[in-house]
């Protein structure tokens, strides 16, 4: 992006404002700044320090990528690195992914990035993929395309209305949050597949305390439900956009199949 591209800094500050629905009262009282000083930033008639970027930025809950383009709109460095996850330096947060990924075996797990592009999977997550097109498993291998396309696991899902209904409504809250054009591509890409997503989601059944992934496979009914699990203190972008996500057998048929197919 040329510099000539970069919106003010004022300008982004107010649109993450707005973004999160908060007035310049409120966030000047949680950011501990004057209200006259916070509208002349968003003016343009204050240039705000990188300490006043800093806070803003950290009471806006704005992502680390995004916090350097506040910068660099603000005519200062940015100050997250974006450490590729193969470095040396990142040896320790493989090593706790691989203990998390090998820990959950038999059952499923994968590390995705901000795009739910595939970053590891552990081997029980193998049979997600089984049967899949060719060219939705090569990389980058984005889970959320992979779960929904027709030629991926969508034929194997049970009730894949509901589930594909929560998921892209998960998406849409992550590019409401975020404004991330590349998630917002993903989005329009996922509700173009065959479904109908126009209608509103059904209320669970009474029974039921989530949605879970129903699937068929080898002729047995399989269901799953997931935890997201992420780093706490992050200052990397690599490391701050990782998540793992784990699944969990609903029921008893579905541990045995797990257990049996590995082995157990």
């Amino acid at each position: 992006m040329a510099l000539s591209d970069v919106k003010p800094i004022g300008e982004q500050l107010r649109a993450w404002r707005q973004r999160r629905r908060l007035s310049q009262l409120e966030l000047a009282s949680e950011a501990d700044v004057s209200t006259r000083h916070l509208s002349f930033v968003e003016t343009g008639r204050s240039a705000p320090s990188r300490d006043m970027v800093l806070r803003l930025a950290e009471h806006l809950d704005v992502p680390l990528r995004d916090r350097n383009l506040l910068l660099v709109a603000a005519g200062y460095a940015p100050v997250f690195a974006e450490t590729p996850i193969e470095e040396p330096r990142m040896d320790a947060v493989r090593a706790a992914i691989k203990q998390v990924l090998d820990g959950h075996e038999p059952y499923p797990a994968v590390v995705v990035d901000r795009f739910w592009n595939l970053i590891d999977a552990n081997a029980a997550a193998g049979f997600f993929m089984e049967g899949a097109a060719p060219e939705l498993l090569e990389p980058p291998l984005n889970v959320l395309r992979l779960s929904m396309h027709p030629d991926g696991m969508a034929k194997h899902i049970l009730n894949l209305a509901e589930w594909r209904a929560h998921m892209i409504d998960r998406v849409r809250r992550h590019v409401a949050l975020t404004a991330d054009p590349g998630l917002a591509q993903l989005y329009r890409e996922l509700r173009s597949f065959p479904g109908d997503v126009g209608e509103a989601m059904a209320p669970p059944a009474t029974h039921e305390v989530f949605v879970p992934l129903r699937m068929r496979v080898d002729g047995r009914e399989l269901s799953f439900f997931g935890t997201i699990a992420t780093f706490g203190t992050p200052v990397d972008i690599t490391v701050a956009e990782l998540a793992i996500e784990s699944f969990y057998p609903a029921d008893a048929r579905t541990t045995d199949f797990l257990r049996a197919r590995a082995g157990w």
